[in-house]
């Protein structure tokens, strides 16, 4: 059977339930985290719950818990699903009260967090992937992992449409990240890569690639990139707790380019496994 938390208690999922005026449900109003789990260890958490902390601040919601607490119950539902390998989602969304825009201080916030087995990416990581070159249709706050993602929604849809795995996205020509990833180019064994502004999020994933490279003799440069750049690099990949390190082989849509599955890209997913827990 599957468990689920919602605030503090473990509950069969088929039981779980979240109230109408949720604003989570009307709003999107909340914010969340994905974590990947490793011979039944929640990798990087310290990172993600110090993004929590920060999304919660920037959106003016109070975490109804403190964060070794949500350690606890993450390490809990873990052994509860007898999760090995795979992800756990946890949200905290404002609060349940009567739909209107202007948000009240006063409702308590609602935790709930479940767990996922996990789906092997490493013939994607081996062989590559396909993407798709569109427009950038988010809001002004990606910095915020926040649970209103319709435009990363439209964005993915529409690549999987053009029979691609992600969509590379640009705001007025400059590249900022993917649909669910960060985007990083090589070029003269350089990796670039936009910066941590409010326009990308700045994914946890991306924090230990770059300090990876950094100790491991790479320049990193974080700066804005027009699209064209795309066509003029070397190698190219994309990164997030779900799937690690994993190169684009091909650029589909606004632009049409491909690329190599380089040295830099391997040296980098192999110095990254050795990162993860072991068994």
């Amino acid at each position: 059977m599957e468990y689920i938390l919602q605030n503090d208690k473990l509950l069969p999922k088929k039981d779980a339930m979240i109230h109408v005026d949720d604003r989570g449900y009307y709003f999107g109003d909340g914010i969340y985290e994905v974590v990947k789990v490793y011979e039944g260890k929640p990798f990087a958490m310290e990172q993600h719950l110090t993004r929590l902390v920060q999304s919660s601040h920037k959106l003016d919601i109070k975490l109804p818990y403190s964060e070794d607490q949500i350690t606890e119950f993450i390490h809990t539902l873990i052994e509860k699903n007898t999760l090995k390998n795979g992800l756990v989602y946890f949200q905290v969304t404002r609060g349940v009260e009567p739909r209107n825009h202007l948000y009240s201080r006063e409702s308590t916030p609602v935790f709930t967090a479940f767990t996922q087995p996990g789906h092997s990416t490493e013939d994607l990581q081996q062989n590559g992937i396909d993407v798709w070159l569109t427009d950038d249709i988010r809001w002004l706050r990606c910095d915020i992992k926040t649970i209103n993602l319709l435009g990363n929604v439209l964005v993915k849809r529409e690549a999987a449409d053009h029979n691609c795995q992600e969509a590379i996205l640009h705001r007025n020509g400059t590249i900022t990240e993917g649909s669910s990833s960060n985007l990083f180019l090589v070029k003269d064994k350089v990796l670039y890569t936009h910066p941590a502004t409010n326009l990308i999020l700045n994914g946890i994933t991306r924090q230990l690639i770059i300090e990876l490279a950094q100790n491991n003799n790479y320049s990193v440069v974080e700066e804005p990139f027009p699209v064209e750049v795309l066509e003029h690099a070397d190698e190219a990949f994309i990164s997030s707790s779900s799937v690690e390190i994993t190169p684009i082989k091909s650029v589909h849509g606004q632009l049409t380019t491909t690329f190599p599955i380089g040295p830099v890209t391997k040296d980098l997913q192999k110095k990254f496994k050795e990162l993860l827990p072991r068994s």
